[in-house]
Protein backbone atom coordinates (compact mmCIF):
# COMPACT_ATOMS: atom_id res chain seq x y z
CA UNK A 1 0.00 0.00 0.00
CA UNK A 2 1.78 2.87 -1.07
CA UNK A 3 -0.68 5.91 -1.46
CA UNK A 4 -3.12 4.91 1.42
CA UNK A 5 -6.68 6.45 0.90
CA UNK A 6 -8.59 7.95 4.26
CA UNK A 7 -12.25 7.43 2.99
CA UNK A 8 -14.63 10.19 4.35
CA UNK A 9 -15.47 9.92 7.90
CA UNK A 10 -19.77 9.40 8.80
CA UNK A 11 -21.50 11.94 10.84
CA UNK A 12 -24.04 11.96 13.30
CA UNK A 13 -27.41 10.20 11.02
CA UNK A 14 -25.27 9.04 8.48
CA UNK A 15 -26.56 5.47 7.79
CA UNK A 16 -23.81 2.43 8.09
CA UNK A 17 -23.62 -1.01 6.92
CA UNK A 18 -23.85 -4.21 9.82
CA UNK A 19 -22.12 -6.97 8.15
CA UNK A 20 -21.22 -10.44 9.12
CA UNK A 21 -18.75 -11.57 6.79
CA UNK A 22 -17.85 -14.72 9.12
CA UNK A 23 -20.93 -15.83 11.30
CA UNK A 24 -24.26 -14.98 11.27
CA UNK A 25 -24.08 -15.03 14.84
CA UNK A 26 -26.54 -12.09 14.93
CA UNK A 27 -29.73 -15.09 13.84
CA UNK A 28 -28.35 -17.29 16.94
CA UNK A 29 -27.62 -14.62 19.65
CA UNK A 30 -29.91 -11.63 19.27
CA UNK A 31 -29.50 -10.21 23.01
CA UNK A 32 -26.10 -8.77 22.22
CA UNK A 33 -26.60 -8.29 18.47
CA UNK A 34 -29.79 -5.76 19.44
CA UNK A 35 -28.26 -4.28 21.89
CA UNK A 36 -25.60 -3.42 19.67
CA UNK A 37 -27.55 -2.05 16.77
CA UNK A 38 -29.41 0.40 19.83
CA UNK A 39 -26.23 1.52 21.03
CA UNK A 40 -25.45 2.61 17.05
CA UNK A 41 -28.44 4.67 17.02
CA UNK A 42 -28.98 5.72 20.61
CA UNK A 43 -25.09 6.34 21.32
CA UNK A 44 -23.37 7.18 18.07
CA UNK A 45 -26.16 8.80 16.19
CA UNK A 46 -25.73 6.60 13.31
CA UNK A 47 -28.61 4.42 11.64
CA UNK A 48 -27.53 0.67 11.40
CA UNK A 49 -28.35 -1.19 7.65
CA UNK A 50 -28.51 -4.84 7.98
CA UNK A 51 -28.00 -6.85 4.29
CA UNK A 52 -28.75 -10.57 3.30
CA UNK A 53 -26.43 -12.53 5.35
CA UNK A 54 -25.93 -10.03 8.60
CA UNK A 55 -28.19 -12.59 10.72
CA UNK A 56 -28.25 -15.59 8.82
CA UNK A 57 -26.03 -18.61 9.55
CA UNK A 58 -24.15 -20.35 7.31
CA UNK A 59 -24.29 -18.24 4.29
CA UNK A 60 -21.92 -19.37 1.57
CA UNK A 61 -19.11 -17.67 0.54
CA UNK A 62 -20.06 -16.05 -2.25
CA UNK A 63 -23.47 -14.72 -0.76
CA UNK A 64 -21.53 -12.69 2.01
CA UNK A 65 -18.88 -11.44 -0.83
CA UNK A 66 -22.20 -10.32 -2.04
CA UNK A 67 -23.33 -7.97 0.82
CA UNK A 68 -19.55 -6.18 0.83
CA UNK A 69 -19.94 -5.36 -2.44
CA UNK A 70 -23.29 -3.83 -1.74
CA UNK A 71 -22.20 -2.35 1.31
CA UNK A 72 -19.17 -0.83 -0.16
CA UNK A 73 -21.19 0.11 -3.52
CA UNK A 74 -24.24 2.36 -1.81
CA UNK A 75 -23.24 5.42 -1.80
CA UNK A 76 -25.63 6.77 1.31
CA UNK A 77 -23.60 4.57 3.17
CA UNK A 78 -20.50 5.85 4.74
CA UNK A 79 -19.10 3.16 6.99
CA UNK A 80 -19.48 -0.66 7.37
CA UNK A 81 -19.25 -2.24 10.91
CA UNK A 82 -18.66 -6.09 11.14
CA UNK A 83 -21.25 -8.25 13.87
CA UNK A 84 -18.50 -10.20 14.95
CA UNK A 85 -15.74 -12.46 13.67
CA UNK A 86 -15.74 -16.38 13.33
CA UNK A 87 -13.26 -18.91 11.48
CA UNK A 88 -13.72 -18.60 7.50
CA UNK A 89 -13.86 -15.52 6.26
CA UNK A 90 -10.64 -16.82 4.40
CA UNK A 91 -12.96 -18.26 1.65
CA UNK A 92 -14.79 -14.93 0.95
CA UNK A 93 -11.84 -13.26 -0.22
CA UNK A 94 -11.32 -14.95 -3.70
CA UNK A 95 -15.68 -13.85 -4.68
CA UNK A 96 -14.75 -9.90 -3.71
CA UNK A 97 -13.95 -7.23 -6.42
CA UNK A 98 -11.23 -5.13 -5.71
CA UNK A 99 -11.49 -2.60 -8.37
CA UNK A 100 -15.39 -2.22 -6.95
CA UNK A 101 -14.17 -1.64 -3.29
CA UNK A 102 -10.97 0.65 -4.86
CA UNK A 103 -13.74 2.92 -6.24
CA UNK A 104 -16.06 3.04 -3.11
CA UNK A 105 -13.87 3.46 -0.18
CA UNK A 106 -15.25 3.31 3.20
CA UNK A 107 -14.05 3.02 6.72
CA UNK A 108 -14.45 -0.77 7.69
CA UNK A 109 -14.18 -1.80 11.22
CA UNK A 110 -13.85 -5.39 12.76
CA UNK A 111 -11.18 -7.64 14.80
CA UNK A 112 -10.19 -11.24 14.90
CA UNK A 113 -11.59 -13.51 11.76
CA UNK A 114 -11.62 -9.67 9.95
CA UNK A 115 -8.27 -9.63 9.90
CA UNK A 116 -8.87 -11.36 6.87
CA UNK A 117 -10.70 -7.68 5.52
CA UNK A 118 -8.35 -5.87 7.36
CA UNK A 119 -5.24 -7.25 5.15
CA UNK A 120 -6.84 -7.13 1.83
CA UNK A 121 -8.05 -3.24 2.56
CA UNK A 122 -4.71 -2.47 3.06
CA UNK A 123 -3.53 -4.18 -0.09
CA UNK A 124 -6.52 -2.50 -1.91
CA UNK A 125 -4.76 1.20 -0.54
CA UNK A 126 -7.62 1.64 1.98
CA UNK A 127 -7.02 2.56 5.56
CA UNK A 128 -9.43 0.80 7.92
CA UNK A 129 -9.41 0.32 11.31
CA UNK A 130 -8.92 -2.88 13.42
CA UNK A 131 -11.01 -3.16 16.63
CA UNK A 132 -15.19 -2.94 17.56
CA UNK A 133 -17.65 -5.20 16.51
CA UNK A 134 -21.18 -4.79 16.95
CA UNK A 135 -21.69 -8.07 19.48
CA UNK A 136 -19.18 -7.99 21.89
CA UNK A 137 -18.08 -4.01 21.76
CA UNK A 138 -21.32 -2.19 21.08
CA UNK A 139 -23.23 -5.09 23.03
CA UNK A 140 -21.18 -5.75 26.24
CA UNK A 141 -23.33 -5.85 28.96
CA UNK A 142 -24.70 -3.24 31.14
CA UNK A 143 -22.78 -0.18 29.37
CA UNK A 144 -20.37 0.09 26.89
CA UNK A 145 -16.50 0.22 28.38
CA UNK A 146 -15.63 4.01 28.82
CA UNK A 147 -12.69 3.37 27.11
CA UNK A 148 -13.81 1.71 23.98
CA UNK A 149 -16.52 3.53 23.43
CA UNK A 150 -14.11 7.11 23.44
CA UNK A 151 -11.60 5.83 21.06
CA UNK A 152 -14.61 4.26 18.79
CA UNK A 153 -16.28 7.47 18.71
CA UNK A 154 -12.99 8.81 18.24
CA UNK A 155 -12.19 6.43 15.10
CA UNK A 156 -16.03 6.93 13.23
CA UNK A 157 -16.13 10.81 13.60
CA UNK A 158 -12.94 12.52 14.09
CA UNK A 159 -9.38 13.26 12.15
CA UNK A 160 -6.32 13.45 13.76
CA UNK A 161 -3.65 11.90 16.49
CA UNK A 162 -5.34 10.92 19.39
CA UNK A 163 -2.96 9.48 22.69
CA UNK A 164 -4.08 5.61 23.39
CA UNK A 165 -4.05 4.85 27.39
CA UNK A 166 -3.79 1.54 29.25
CA UNK A 167 -6.88 0.36 30.68
CA UNK A 168 -7.00 0.56 34.66
CA UNK A 169 -9.02 -2.32 34.71
CA UNK A 170 -9.80 -5.16 32.17
CA UNK A 171 -11.69 -8.20 31.66
CA UNK A 172 -11.44 -10.89 29.47
CA UNK A 173 -14.13 -13.11 31.19
CA UNK A 174 -17.65 -13.68 29.17
CA UNK A 175 -20.93 -14.24 30.54
CA UNK A 176 -23.41 -16.56 28.20
CA UNK A 177 -25.38 -14.13 25.46
CA UNK A 178 -28.62 -16.92 25.67
CA UNK A 179 -28.87 -15.58 29.37
CA UNK A 180 -31.30 -12.11 29.75
CA UNK A 181 -29.73 -11.51 33.15
CA UNK A 182 -26.24 -11.42 31.74
CA UNK A 183 -26.93 -8.08 30.59
CA UNK A 184 -28.33 -6.64 33.35
CA UNK A 185 -24.78 -5.18 34.85
CA UNK A 186 -21.48 -5.16 33.17
CA UNK A 187 -18.51 -7.46 33.93
CA UNK A 188 -16.71 -8.11 36.23
CA UNK A 189 -12.92 -6.68 36.07
CA UNK A 190 -9.51 -6.38 37.29
CA UNK A 191 -6.34 -4.18 37.78
CA UNK A 192 -5.21 -3.84 34.28
CA UNK A 193 -1.64 -3.80 35.10
CA UNK A 194 -0.14 -1.56 32.28
CA UNK A 195 1.76 -2.10 29.14
CA UNK A 196 4.79 -3.64 29.65
CA UNK A 197 8.24 -2.43 27.13
CA UNK A 198 10.93 -4.05 25.60
CA UNK A 199 13.66 -1.81 24.07
CA UNK A 200 12.04 1.39 24.69
CA UNK A 201 15.09 2.85 23.31
CA UNK A 202 13.42 4.84 20.00
CA UNK A 203 10.74 6.57 18.59
CA UNK A 204 8.62 4.94 15.77
CA UNK A 205 5.95 6.45 13.77
CA UNK A 206 4.75 4.46 10.23
CA UNK A 207 2.32 2.88 9.48
CA UNK A 208 0.27 -0.18 11.12
CA UNK A 209 -0.11 -3.33 9.47
CA UNK A 210 -0.72 -7.24 11.23
CA UNK A 211 -4.24 -8.44 12.90
CA UNK A 212 -4.98 -11.61 14.82
CA UNK A 213 -1.64 -13.97 14.83
CA UNK A 214 -3.93 -17.09 14.28
CA UNK A 215 -5.71 -15.48 11.07
CA UNK A 216 -2.47 -13.82 9.44
CA UNK A 217 -0.92 -17.69 10.00
CA UNK A 218 -4.05 -18.98 7.87
CA UNK A 219 -3.25 -16.76 5.20
CA UNK A 220 0.73 -17.50 5.40
CA UNK A 221 -0.48 -21.36 4.82
CA UNK A 222 -2.90 -20.43 2.19
CA UNK A 223 -0.04 -18.03 0.40
CA UNK A 224 -3.22 -15.28 0.43
CA UNK A 225 -3.01 -11.80 0.76
CA UNK A 226 0.74 -11.63 1.87
CA UNK A 227 2.91 -9.95 0.12
CA UNK A 228 5.56 -12.09 -1.41
CA UNK A 229 8.25 -9.50 -0.98
CA UNK A 230 8.24 -9.24 2.78
CA UNK A 231 10.03 -5.45 1.65
CA UNK A 232 6.40 -4.24 1.44
CA UNK A 233 6.49 -3.71 4.64
CA UNK A 234 9.57 -2.40 6.15
CA UNK A 235 9.38 0.20 8.76
CA UNK A 236 5.79 -0.20 9.27
CA UNK A 237 4.13 -0.77 13.03
CA UNK A 238 3.49 -4.72 13.39
CA UNK A 239 0.29 -4.84 15.01
CA UNK A 240 -0.85 -8.78 17.01
CA UNK A 241 -3.28 -10.31 18.93
CA UNK A 242 -4.76 -13.81 19.91
CA UNK A 243 -8.27 -15.04 20.01
CA UNK A 244 -10.23 -16.73 22.64
CA UNK A 245 -8.76 -20.23 20.86
CA UNK A 246 -6.33 -18.87 23.73
CA UNK A 247 -2.99 -20.61 21.65
CA UNK A 248 -0.39 -22.10 23.05
CA UNK A 249 2.76 -20.02 23.98
CA UNK A 250 5.00 -22.94 21.69
CA UNK A 251 2.07 -22.46 19.11
CA UNK A 252 2.17 -18.58 18.96
CA UNK A 253 6.34 -18.87 18.88
CA UNK A 254 5.97 -21.56 16.07
CA UNK A 255 4.29 -18.43 13.79
CA UNK A 256 6.26 -16.11 14.96
CA UNK A 257 9.30 -18.51 13.77
CA UNK A 258 7.18 -19.07 10.91
CA UNK A 259 7.06 -15.48 10.15
CA UNK A 260 10.26 -14.13 11.10
CA UNK A 261 12.09 -17.31 8.56
CA UNK A 262 9.97 -15.52 6.01
CA UNK A 263 11.56 -12.37 6.39
CA UNK A 264 8.80 -10.85 7.74
CA UNK A 265 9.43 -10.20 11.90
CA UNK A 266 12.82 -8.25 10.70
CA UNK A 267 11.09 -5.54 8.43
CA UNK A 268 8.78 -4.32 11.50
CA UNK A 269 11.20 -1.74 14.28
CA UNK A 270 8.03 -1.74 16.49
CA UNK A 271 5.04 -4.31 17.95
CA UNK A 272 2.07 -4.07 19.62
CA UNK A 273 1.08 -6.83 21.23
CA UNK A 274 -2.58 -7.74 22.31
CA UNK A 275 -3.40 -8.11 26.00
CA UNK A 276 -4.16 -12.02 25.45
CA UNK A 277 -7.32 -13.94 26.38
CA UNK A 278 -6.76 -15.96 29.04
CA UNK A 279 -10.13 -17.43 29.60
CA UNK A 280 -13.21 -19.30 27.61
CA UNK A 281 -15.93 -21.18 28.03
CA UNK A 282 -14.40 -24.39 27.00
CA UNK A 283 -10.85 -23.22 29.10
CA UNK A 284 -12.10 -21.53 32.31
CA UNK A 285 -8.89 -20.71 33.98
CA UNK A 286 -8.15 -19.57 37.25
CA UNK A 287 -6.21 -16.29 38.49
CA UNK A 288 -2.79 -18.73 38.44
CA UNK A 289 -4.05 -20.22 35.21
CA UNK A 290 -4.87 -16.89 33.53
CA UNK A 291 -1.20 -15.24 34.74
CA UNK A 292 0.89 -18.13 33.98
CA UNK A 293 -0.65 -18.32 30.21
CA UNK A 294 0.03 -14.33 29.97
CA UNK A 295 3.76 -15.26 30.73
CA UNK A 296 4.43 -17.90 28.68
CA UNK A 297 3.10 -15.92 25.92
CA UNK A 298 4.75 -13.22 26.72
CA UNK A 299 8.19 -15.36 26.85
CA UNK A 300 6.87 -17.02 23.41
CA UNK A 301 6.92 -13.23 21.47
CA UNK A 302 10.17 -11.71 23.03
CA UNK A 303 12.05 -15.01 22.23
CA UNK A 304 11.09 -15.27 18.66
CA UNK A 305 11.91 -11.33 18.33
CA UNK A 306 15.41 -11.67 19.96
CA UNK A 307 16.00 -14.35 17.39
CA UNK A 308 14.74 -13.00 13.95
CA UNK A 309 14.25 -9.02 14.78
CA UNK A 310 16.78 -8.13 17.83
CA UNK A 311 16.48 -4.51 17.60
CA UNK A 312 12.57 -4.60 17.54
CA UNK A 313 10.62 -2.34 20.07
CA UNK A 314 8.15 -4.53 21.87
CA UNK A 315 4.93 -2.96 23.46
CA UNK A 316 3.09 -6.54 25.45
CA UNK A 317 -0.59 -6.02 26.85
CA UNK A 318 -1.97 -3.43 24.69
CA UNK A 319 -5.37 -2.62 25.26
CA UNK A 320 -6.23 -4.27 21.45
CA UNK A 321 -7.95 -7.49 19.89
CA UNK A 322 -10.01 -9.95 22.26
CA UNK A 323 -10.17 -7.85 25.67
CA UNK A 324 -12.06 -5.31 27.47
CA UNK A 325 -11.98 -2.45 26.91
CA UNK A 326 -10.63 -2.59 23.50
CA UNK A 327 -8.95 0.02 21.90
CA UNK A 328 -9.80 1.22 17.93
CA UNK A 329 -6.36 0.94 16.19
CA UNK A 330 -6.06 2.41 12.40
CA UNK A 331 -5.07 -0.42 9.91
CA UNK A 332 -2.82 1.04 7.52
CA UNK A 333 -2.66 4.61 9.17
CA UNK A 334 -0.23 6.24 10.95
CA UNK A 335 0.43 5.19 14.60
CA UNK A 336 3.40 6.51 16.78
CA UNK A 337 5.06 4.66 19.31
CA UNK A 338 7.50 6.50 21.50
CA UNK A 339 9.69 4.77 23.71
CA UNK A 340 11.54 6.86 25.65
CA UNK A 341 8.30 8.70 26.89
CA UNK A 342 5.52 5.24 27.19
CA UNK A 343 3.11 6.78 24.95
CA UNK A 344 1.46 5.63 21.71
CA UNK A 345 -0.42 7.92 19.89
CA UNK A 346 -2.43 6.77 16.76
CA UNK A 347 -3.75 8.70 13.85
CA UNK A 348 -7.51 8.77 13.47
Amino acid sequence: MTTPVHAPKPVPGDRVAVLSPSSGLPELLPLPYELGLARLREEFGLEPVEYPTTRKMGATPAERAADIHAAFADPSVKAVIASIGGDDQITVLPYLDRELIRANPKPFFGMSDNTNLLVYLWNTGIVSFHGTSVMCELGRPGAMAELTAESLRAALFTSGPYELRPADRFTDIDRPWEDPTTFDREPETRPGGGWHWHRPDRVVEARSWGGNLEILSWLLMADREIAADPAVYDGHVLLLETSEDMPRARDVFAILRSMGERGLLRRFPALLMGRPKTWSFEQPNDAAERARYVREQHEAVLKAVDMYAPDMMVVLDVDFGHTDPQLVLPYGGTIRVDGPARRITVTY
